[in-house]
């Protein structure tokens, strides 16, 4: 766990999740303590079928112990290695879930997949979507969506005072960028979000949502860049548009799919609920045969 601070800007906790590589974040206001969680991890065991909240319990704790009131929960986008925690959080707490709106899309190409009939393409499972350039206050700071899509259709960021999250839009500068290759993902798209992401401020603190150590360099896990940083990305610097595009497709054609894509999929369209009971009681996962 770290935490950094700045005048006039949010304290920032970073909590890594080992088992999945993802960074949630704990956000809050220094001058009203009014906090929001981003991308929260609901643990899950493949091997037993099994989820747990230790992750969940990390971040309350986290929130509990520096007094704050928790205002939001806030996803990046629906992620594909990682179970969502939003769901558990909001029961607990009532703090509701936000997420970009064009997550009614991933919805539609998940809830077919899955034939998963409680389902519906219209985010009402959430409550609150964000369009592009939406805002709202964290206490006293002044939140901006950015639609962030090219990963996915329905990724945003979270421009915070003077901190962006930026989900899977980028990772450390000297490891790169999200792959493009889940439905609706875009090489070029994701190239246009990168130039907006660095059209920002050179100074702006940039938290990405994973960290994954590179073959030969560091043998720490950072989640804290800046864009001007960023500008150096060994994904980006000195390459244009069309090289980025083809390298991008080029690797994403070497990489197998996320661990945890399915059962992920499944819950994080539902805002991180468990798929309804069956009239036994019991809760079943899907695994369409041969369809990714």
């Amino acid at each position: 766990m770290t935490l950094s601070a700045a005048a006039n800007s949010p304290d920032v906790v970073g909590l890594f999740d080992p088992a999945t590589h993802t960074v949630t974040y704990l956000v809050a206001d220094p001058a009203t303590g009014a906090a929001a969680i981003i991308d929260p991890v609901l643990d899950y065991d493949p091997a037993a079928a099994r989820t747990s909240t230790g992750s969940i319990d990390r971040v309350l704790n986290a929130v509990r112990d520096r007094g704050l009131k928790l205002e939001r929960v806030l996803e990046t986008h629906a992620h594909a290695d990682h179970l969502t925690g939003a769901d558990v959080i909001r029961t607990r707490t009532g703090a509701p879930i936000g997420i970009g709106e064009k997550i009614t899309r991933v919805q539609k190409t998940f809830g077919d997949l899955f034939e998963a009939a409680d389902v519906t393409p219209d985010a009402v499972v959430f409550d609150e979507t964000y369009a592009d350039g939406a805002r709202f206050k964290l206490g006293e700071l002044a939140v901006e969506v950015m639609h962030t899509p090219g990963h996915t259709p329905a990724c945003v960021s979270y421009r915070i005072g003077d901190a962006v999250f930026v989900g899977d839009a980028l990772f450390m500068p000297d490891y790169g960028t999200a792959r493009c290759d889940f439905p609706g993902g875009d090489a070029r798209t994701l190239y246009h979000t990168i130039q907006k992401i660095l059209a920002l401020p050179e100074a702006m603190r940039v938290f990405v949502g994973h960290d994954y150590l590179p073959q030969d360099g560091r043998t720490e896990f950072h989640w804290e860049t800046t864009v001007g940083e960023e500008k150096a990305n060994i994904h980006i610097a000195g390459r244009p548009e069309d090289e980025f595009v083809a390298m991008r497709e080029a690797r994403d054609a070497t990489l197998a799919p996320p661990q945890l894509i399915l059962p992920a999929l499944q819950v994080n369209i539902r805002a991180g609920a468990l798929p309804p009971a069956e009239a036994s009681g019991k809760r079943f996962l899907k695994l369409p045969l041969n369809a990714i």
